[in-house]
């Protein structure tokens, strides 16, 4: 590393000729959109279908070519030595820039020529012999930062470029991290597509960065197969996947959908709310089996032959051909509804056997005329009535005599009083379905049709989901792969996983590879210490997260003796003071109480999900919301409060380590009762 950072001075030539290169790549970035613009469709497409695609395809193209001014076009050069890729000099950036030769300008950070900017190092430089980074104020280059790999004499150095980067205030939306890849986070973002990977990650070690640039390095090199198959990020709320939106974009990705696991499962709307013994339940691998059951019950075996007419001559199937074709359908376990479609053709190959016995010659049409028949018709219909999932799922947990029948040697009876409604609707659109019930409709509807696979899935703060949660997830990747981030210390509800390998059994991805990543790069040194005095007391044998920042000052408890309310909102004014964002986190209850002092104090506040703005950049998050979440400064108010409101201690706890740890810069710690007894030092 060269021994300072180069600032801009009028004379600083090096600095100049990168200068030039940016405004000469940002011309070719001009120009490639223009070219995009002016093509003309007219007398290329057959038809307007045609020409409305091609259409779409150009808009997206132009999108994608958006120069963005306040995003780098490049942020960093590799220069190889000469024996690999001839001495040759490449700026790795967003996207890739070429010049009207088409001779690169700019190079994809995706492409395997750029992979040494986040790899190499003085123990294997891989060709590169200077590595340079490069410092942006307001979209123009101001820095550099030079890396000699293959020079003995320089000493190893942390990058204060890269460092500033990682630091630099957040106003706005979730940014990407693609100038600060880390090694060990490009390896899992590198991965290949056909291999399910699971990361392990505490705060601030960039795991929803992670999966999100995977996703965008999976498109660059899996374009075409995932065009067609699909991608999808899956968060745990509305609130989440607003602030993570702008990452693809901002990487040229426009075209990845995203969604909660409810939106996944919305068949009925979602109108009550469980219990958490019965959201247990409900939500337990078991009732796959149950609803199995169930489905599989409104099959009947057949007792009467079925009699086809067909001109003159009349075609006999005893019943005991049809009770075997019947439970060769149910021996092969294929889902309800192509078993019920399977079974007019398969009584009807057996009248075209009976007619070449009689000395016929049969072929396919007759076989399909014959399934048609009325009379093989109303067998199926008895034998193999069409199934609604969400009735299945309604009579389940309205009908006790039903569910003990299906559930028995499965659940308890305790366990079915439990999931029982308390009043049985009459419908299904009067019923009061909960978010756990929509997930059981899933099941039941995949159970009678297949779900249709993507490609690819990235499902972030995993270790929430219940096993029945997982599999819905699983049945929308079963062909494809999955990126599944999370941390087992972060998990909050009362079904949260206790183990990867599990959950992952559940997604039904049991070889997926579990990667772990320990190093902190968000959250300051001293900040995940305080919250890491509860690893022990709620995920025992965890490992705590390392922070490579050492921030003094950035730790800030206060006992407040009276008027609490007051004493936060001088806190969230204080933090205004600094530049970037502001959260005040607190337990859901104290919300209002909150508002309330904000706003007789005249400090504007946003909810979880809304915008912030250099204007307005103070947050008011219920700390139920705050999970994947992270601001410059953290007020954190009453931890007690936020520990009592959950239903036992280890998940207090666990909420109160994920409160704490939203922090990028500053935390400052309110309270007027006791502090939990785990934050106290062993």
């Amino acid at each position: 590393m060269s021994a300072t950072t180069t600032a801009a001075t009028d004379g600083d030539d090096p600095l100049a000729r990168e200068r030039a290169h940016l405004a000469a790549s940002r011309s070719a970035l001009r120009a490639m959109r223009e070219d995009v613009q002016s093509l003309d469709i007219k007398d290329v497409t057959a038809n307007w279908v045609n020409a409305a695609v091609l259409q779409s395809q150009i808009e997206d193209r132009i999108k994608a070519l958006a120069d963005l001014s306040h995003t780098p076009l490049f942020f960093g050069r590799l220069d190889y030595l000469p024996t690999t890729q001839d001495g040759r000099r490449f700026y790795i950036g967003r996207r890739h820039v070429h010049d009207a030769e088409g001779d690169p300008m700019v190079i994809d950070w995706r492409a395997p020529v750029s992979q040494p900017f986040y790899r190499a190092s003085r123990k294997d430089p891989q060709d590169v012999g200077l590595r340079r980074r490069f410092g942006y104020t307001a979209g123009d280059l101001t820095a550099y930062e030079d890396e000699h790999l293959t020079d003995p004499s320089e000493a190893e150095q942390t990058s204060k470029l890269l460092q500033a980067e990682i630091e630099r205030p957040r106003v706005g939306p979730m940014r990407d991290i693609v100038a600060t890849i880390q090694p060990e986070q490009d390896e899992i973002v590198r991965s290949g597509l056909s291999g399910t990977v699971c990361v392990q990650g505490g705060p601030g070690t960039g795991k929803t960065a992670v999966g999100l640039h995977r996703v965008a390095y999976l498109l660059y090199a899996h374009r075409e197969r995932l065009a067609r198959t699909g991608t999808l990020v899956i968060g745990p709320n509305r609130s989440f996947l607003h602030y993570i939106e702008q990452v693809l974009p901002a990487l040229g990705e426009l075209e990845v959908k995203q969604s909660t696991v409810d939106d996944l499962v919305a068949h009925v709307d979602v109108r009550g709310e469980d219990t958490a013994a019965a959201a247990v339940v409900k939500g337990d691998a078991r009732m796959a089996e149950v609803l199995r059951r169930a489905v599989r019950s409104h099959v009947t075996i057949p007792t009467e032959p079925v009699v086809v007419v067909r001109g003159s001559r009349r075609w006999r199937v005893p019943a005991y051909q049809l009770e075997e074709i019947v439970r060769e359908l149910l021996d092969r376990d294929i889902r309800y509804g192509a078993a019920r479609d399977a079974l007019p053709q398969r009584i009807a190959h057996t009248v075209l056997v009976l007619m070449e016995q009689s000395g016929e010659a049969p072929d396919d049409r007759v076989q399909d005329s014959v399934a048609r028949n009325a009379a093989v018709k109303a067998a199926v219909r008895a034998i193999w009535p069409p199934v609604d999932p969400a009735k299945v799922v309604l009579r389940l947990l309205s009908d006790a005599e039903f569910l003990a029948e299906h559930a028995e040697g499965l659940l308890s009876a305790g366990e079915q009083a439990t999931i029982l409604f308390a009043k049985p609707p009459r419908s299904v659109k009067s019923a009061k379905w909960s978010a756990a019930d929509a997930v059981l409709i899933d099941e039941a509807t995949d159970l009678v049709r297949r779900t249709q696979s993507l490609g690819h899935v990235v499902l972030d703060e995993a270790q929430d989901l219940s096993p029945m949660q997982y599999r819905a997830v699983g049945r929308r990747c079963s062909t494809g792969s999955a990126t599944v981030l999370g941390d087992l210390a972060q998990g909050t509800t009362p079904w949260a996983t206790a183990s990867w390998t599990e959950a992952l059994s559940h997604l039904g991805k049991p070889e997926a590879a579990v990667e772990e990543l320990t190093a902190g790069f968000r959250v300051p040194r001293e900040v995940i210490a305080y919250a890491s005095r509860l690893l022990p007391h709620m995920s025992p044998g965890l490992a705590a997260v390392s922070s490579v920042r050492e921030t003094p000052g950035s730790l800030d408890v206060r006992s407040v003796l009276d008027d609490l309310d007051g004493a936060v909102v001088a806190a969230c004014a204080e933090s205004l003071r600094h530049e970037g964002s502001i959260g005040l986190i607190a337990a859901d209850a104290r919300v209002p109480a909150l508002a309330s002092a904000l706003a007789s104090a005249g400090l504007p506040y946003l909810s979880p999900g809304e915008e912030t703005t250099p204007e307005s950049r103070l947050t008011l998050v219920p700390a139920s919301l705050a999970k994947g979440l992270e601001y410059d400064y953290v007020v954190l108010d009453e931890p007690s409060s936020i520990v009592a409101a959950e239903p036992d201690l280890r998940t207090g706890l666990r909420r109160l380590y994920v409160a704490l740890t939203r922090a990028v810069s500053g935390l400052t710690v309110l309270h007027a009762r006791p502090l939990p007894s785990e934050l106290s030092w062993p």
